[in-house]
C-alpha cells in the first residue's frame, strides 16, 4: 500500500507544471537619490542558464503604503506567469512617492529612478531585449498614476503602459496620500498640479505611438477619474483599451486585472518583436 501511495505522488508531481523562475530581492542604487531601493525581479527559466533568451520587461508599481514585494504577494502566481509568457518582471519599492521627481523634495527623484537608473541597472544585469518595443510598464493606484506618467513622459522608453484603478487625476484629492508632501498645498501651487497629473499628459500623445490599457473597478473612488480619462483619451482619438468590471479598490480586484494587462502586453511584445 505504501508504494502504491508513493507511485501516486511521483505521478502527481509529473503532472504538475514545474516553475523554474527565479525571485531575486535586490538593491539597485539611486544615484540621484544617493540611496539604495529596494526591487524584486522575477526572472523566467528562458532568461537564466547559460545561454539565456533575451525576454521582454514589464514594470510593476505598487499602490500608497506599499512596497516592492506588494505585487507578489497581490499576485503569487506571476512566476509562474514569467515562465509562461517568458517575461521579466520589476516591482521596484516606490514609498510615498507617487513616482514624480518631487520639486519640493530634492530626495525624492522617483522618476528618475524608473525611468533611467533602474531600467539601466536591470538591462545591464539580465537578459532583456533593452528595446521600448519590449519595454511595458503599469501599477495599481499609486502606481497606475506612477506608471503612466513615466510612460507618457517617457515615450522613448515605453512602447506600452497600463493602469489598474490608477489615481489618474490627482486634484480631486488634496488632502490624500501625502501628495502635498510632494507638490506643495493645491491651493498655493495650482499650476504645479495641474502639470504632475496624468490627465493633463493627454494633449502631448500621437495616436498609435504607445499602446495603452486602462480599467477600473466600478465601486472604486477612483472611477470618474479613469473614466474622464478614457473621455479625453477619446476625444483626442488615441487608440487605447478602457475596462471596467464590478469590483472595488482592494487586492481582489487586482489579482484579476492584472491578468488582462500582462495578456495585453504580451499580445504587443508578440506583435512588435516577431513581425517587426
Amino acid at each position: 500500500m505504501k508504494r502504491k501511495s508513493i507511485l501516486w505522488f511521483c505521478l502527481l508531481c509529473l503532472a504538475l507544471p514545474l516553475c523554474a523562475a527565479r525571485v531575486d530581492t535586490l538593491q539597485v542604487k539611486s544615484a540621484s537619490m544617493n540611496k539604495e531601493v529596494t526591487v524584486v525581479v522575477i526572472t523566467p527559466d528562458v532568461a537564466l542558464g547559460n545561454s539565456p533568451v533575451p525576454s521582454p520587461v514589464v514594470y510593476l508599481l505598487h499602490g500608497y503604503g506599499g512596497n516592492a514585494k506588494t505585487w507578489i504577494g497581490i499576485k503569487p502566481e506571476l512566476p509562474r506567469i514569467a515562465d509562461e509568457k517568458g517575461m521579466i518582471f520589476v516591482c521596484p519599492d516606490g514609498k510615498q512617492s507617487w513616482y514624480w521627481d518631487s520639486p519640493v523634495d530634492s530626495t525624492s527623484r522617483y522618476e528618475t529612478f524608473i525611468s533611467k537608473e533602474l531600467i539601466a541597472y536591470i538591462d545591464s544585469h539580465y537578459a532583456t531585449i533593452a528595446d521600448r518595443k519590449a519595454r511595458a510598464i503599469t501599477g495599481l493606484s499609486m502606481g497606475g498614476h506612477g506608471a503612466l506618467w513615466n510612460a507618457l513622459r517617457h515615450k522613448e522608453v515605453f512602447g506600452a503602459a497600463g493602469s489598474t484603478s490608477g489615481g489618474v487625476d490627482i486634484r480631486p484629492f488634496p488632502q490624500s496620500w501625502n501628495m502635498a508632501k510632494q507638490l506643495g498645498a493645491l491651493a498655493d501651487n495650482p499650476k504645479r498640479w495641474d502639470e504632475y497629473t496624468v490627465i493633463n499628459l493627454v494633449d502631448s500623445l500621437v495616436n498609435g505611438e504607445q499602446a495603452l490599457i486602462i480599467d477600473c473597478g466600478e465601486a472604486d473612488f477612483f472611477l470618474n477619474v479613469n473614466k474622464n480619462l478614457h473621455q479625453r483619451l477619446l476625444d483626442r482619438k488615441i487608440d487605447h483599451d478602457f475596462i471596467t468590471r464590478p469590483g472595488g479598490h482592494n487586492g481582489m480586484y487586482w489579482n484579476n486585472s492584472i491578468d488582462y494587462q500582462i495578456l495585453f502586453f504580451d499580445k504587443f511584445f508578440k506583435n512588435k518583436i516577431h513581425i517587426q
